[in-house]
């Protein structure tokens, strides 16, 4: 178990007796300090002056003769008086004050006018800044329009050379168009009188006999491989409109005028489908494609 060291272990009488001291000590700490500024306001006491004189009697005055007294012994000296508390000089603290003031105030003049030259300074800035945004922008501007004056004549160099290109081959092709049409027109002269000559010919050759017997040998065919229905009675008489490509192949058959049934005109197209291919014709100018066949068979 652990005892208190008897070094460190305070008794109420002591811790008292250090309160009273510490009150004590205060309380003439501020006793110095009101007698200190209670000397320092009273006024100090007005001089008294030391005068050494001799009593003389009214009669030695008038010619009396009067024994004269000893003279009184000197008297004691006074005891020095407290040198008096010097008093501040209100005048000097005013004009202190005023310096101060006036200090204050060129400071704060001085305060103003360096302000004052900042404005200054930062507006001839914004001044300057602004003269040089415009100058620039001015600047800009011109250059702007300098390159648009020059793009605007580029432009209108190449329009003018290409209206001169345009011009150009109009020209060459309005040459070459009246040649062709010349030439074409000496061509189409020859060709027409070739085209007239061939139409004689095929007019001819379909209207001769190599085109009738062709026709002969293509009706004569259908004819052949045409099977007579039951209903079918003498005197059919049909048109046949048959379309075939080269190679004789038929491609397509319509029954145009036919004085049959229904019966008679199925196999007569029938007839016309086995009849394919088709003989060739003895010239080959003489091809057509569209055929128009007459089919009456013989009973």
């Amino acid at each position: 178990m652990n005892h208190p060291s008897p070094a460190i272990t305070e008794r109420s009488s002591d811790r008292w007796i250090s309160v009273a001291l510490s009150v004590l000590l205060h309380g003439s700490v501020i006793g110095l300090l009101v007698y200190g500024w209670w000397s320092f306001r009273k006024p100090p006491p007005p001089p008294t002056l030391a005068i050494d004189a001799t009593v003389v009697d009214g009669r030695t005055l008038n010619g009396a003769r009067v024994t004269p007294r000893p003279p009184a012994p000197p008297a004691p000296p006074a005891p020095p008086k407290p040198a008096p508390t010097p008093q501040p000089d209100t005048d000097a603290l005013q004009k202190a004050e005023e310096q101060k003031q006036a200090e204050l105030k060129r400071e704060q003049q001085a305060a103003e006018h360096k302000v004052q030259e900042e404005k200054v300074a930062q507006q001839k800035a914004q001044e300057e800044s602004q003269r040089k945004a415009q100058e620039q922008a001015k600047e800009k501007a011109e250059q702007e329009a300098q390159r648009r004056a020059e793009d605007e004549a580029k432009r209108k160099a190449q329009q003018a050379a290409e209206q001169q290109r345009l011009a150009a081959a109009k020209r060459e092709a309005e040459e070459k168009r009246r040649a062709e049409e010349d030439k074409l027109s000496a061509d189409s002269a020859a060709e027409l009188q070739r085209n007239l000559a061939a139409e004689e010919r095929n007019v001819a050759a379909r209207t001769g006999p190599a085109m009738a017997s062709w026709i002969q040998q293509i009706t004569a065919r259908i004819q052949h491989a045409w099977i007579r229905p039951p209903s079918a009675r003498a005197g059919i008489d049909c048109t046949l409109n048959v379309t075939q490509v080269p190679g004789g192949e038929i491609v397509s058959v319509k029954l145009g005028s036919c004085n049959g049934d229904e019966a008679v005109r199925e196999s007569i197209e029938a007839a016309a489908y086995r009849a394919s291919p088709l003989p060739p014709p003895p010239d080959p100018a003489l091809f057509e494609r569209d055929l128009e066949i007459h089919f009456r068979p013989t009973d």
